[in-house]
């Protein structure tokens, strides 16, 4: 027996759910931001303002979605990516390099507050690690049009590949 998903029926439908939650994102982010100046604990503000962080970056890429809907992307030049993937990359090994001390770090915490608040950030590094990843793997590389792309699509459907006969 197949299983019914809901799911959004149109690009408008799902456009306008993601317009939504980018106003709930930036009101997480007015009501947070209001509240951390009066805030005395460091711990809550830290966890206030970390949390207030993530819903700038959550409207963020909820308009990158909305963006990946309503208009055509353009395709990435060769220079385009190799800066991307650059940057990715380093991203990639900066962020193994921090769950790889914090991991170490951690077992030998006893302070219940802070293990709390490295644990938190410990989650967000393996978090960041994996998108990051996933951003190299499929989004950077789906959409870049090497020079050989473009040769490819000139030239592969032609017949004797331009020389007489074969």
């Amino acid at each position: 027996m197949r299983k019914e998903v809901d799911v959004l029926s149109s690009k408008n439908e799902l456009t306008d759910f993601l317009k939504g939650e980018i106003k709930i994102e930036n009101r997480i982010v007015e009501s947070l931001n209001s509240s951390l100046g009066e805030m005395g604990n460091p711990v809550v503000r830290g966890v206030l303002k970390g949390i207030s962080l993530d819903s700038v970056k959550h409207a963020e890429m909820y308009a990158s979605a909305v963006n990946l809907l309503t208009s055509v992307q353009p395709a990435l030049t060769q220079q385009h990516l190799d800066k991307q993937r650059e940057l990715v990359e380093k991203h990639i090994h900066l962020e193994a390099e921090l769950i790889e001390k914090i991991s170490k770090k951690l077992p030998r915490i006893e302070d219940r507050k802070v293990k709390l608040l490295l644990n938190a950030i410990l989650m967000d590094e393996k978090r960041h690690h994996e998108l990051l990843k996933k951003v190299l793997e499929i989004l950077v590389r789906g959409e870049t049009i090497t020079e050989e792309d473009w040769w490819d699509v000139l030239w592969k459907n032609v017949p004797f590949h331009g020389a007489p006969g074969g």
